[in-house]
């Protein structure tokens, strides 16, 4: 796995972005979020070693994890962004958006149906984010599609946004005054996806938990972990 970040920043755009880790993070180290600069990183998958082969190895590619791909302040790089992905087609790039709804303002020329190494995962957090740009990404044309509902703040219904999903993601609020993550809407999805045969992870839990009808608090330390310890996931057989 690697993360390939060629802008850093962001700004706050719905609900889930209330207790935003890049914002949280960049609050200690006593740096603007909202300000989207361009990284030294901008490069990175096409720098070459001496002898002439990517520094880069072949693998997936977390793009813009500290910020979001499709945000508007970077649109002057961007194309750029998308030579650099065509020229190294033997990595498989994957990036998340609370922004489908600019998604055919930000392709290249030559997108057609979409390249094959890059999946778009479109995120949500309730139902009103869901019927809004899933609306929009079940049209759009993208060859890889995901769908991440991570803070998920409420019981959703996605079940006729899922045809041509890839893999569900779900998962709660890390903070200290995170919004409650109730068990029973993790399941609830899971029916979901398995009726429409879609791979679902649990991701992580939050740290207001909800199961059966009692409360939890974790510590964020052990989200991921308590998560996997559900052995909910579901993958979808002999798939490739």
């Amino acid at each position: 796995m690697a993360i390939w970040n060629p802008w850093r920043g962001c700004k706050k755009y719905s609900e889930g972005c209330k207790f935003c880790y890049i914002h949280k993070g960049d609050f200690k180290r006593n740096i603007n979020t909202n300000e989207i600069v361009r990284t030294k990183d901008f490069y990175k998958p096409i720098e070459k070693l001496k002898n002439g082969n990517y520094k880069l190895k072949s693998g997936r590619v977390y793009l813009c994890f500290s910020t979001d791909f499709l945000i508007e302040e970077a649109d002057k790089w961007r194309q750029e962004c998308w030579k650099i992905i065509k020229e190294r087609s033997d990595l498989s790039f994957l990036f998340l958006t609370k922004r489908i709804d600019r998604f055919l303002n930000c392709i290249p020329d030559d997108w057609e149906d979409g390249y094959g190494n890059v999946t778009v995962c479109c995120t949500i957090e309730n139902q009103a984010t869901a019927d809004y740009r899933l609306s929009i990404f079940k049209n759009l044309p993208i060859k890889h599609k995901c769908i991440t509902a991570q803070p998920l703040l409420e019981e959703i219904d996605i079940e006729k946004y899922l045809d041509d999903i890839e893999l569900v993601v779900v998962g709660g609020e890390s903070d200290y005054r995170a919004r409650p993550l109730n068990y029973s809407w993790l399941l609830n999805i899971r029916e979901q996806c398995i009726r429409k045969n879609t791979n679902f992870e649990f991701r992580q839990c939050g740290t207001n938990f909800i199961k059966d009808g009692k409360k939890y608090r974790l510590q964020t330390k052990i989200l991921g972990s308590q998560a996997r310890k559900a052995n909910i996931n579901y993958y979808i057989k002999n798939e490739k």
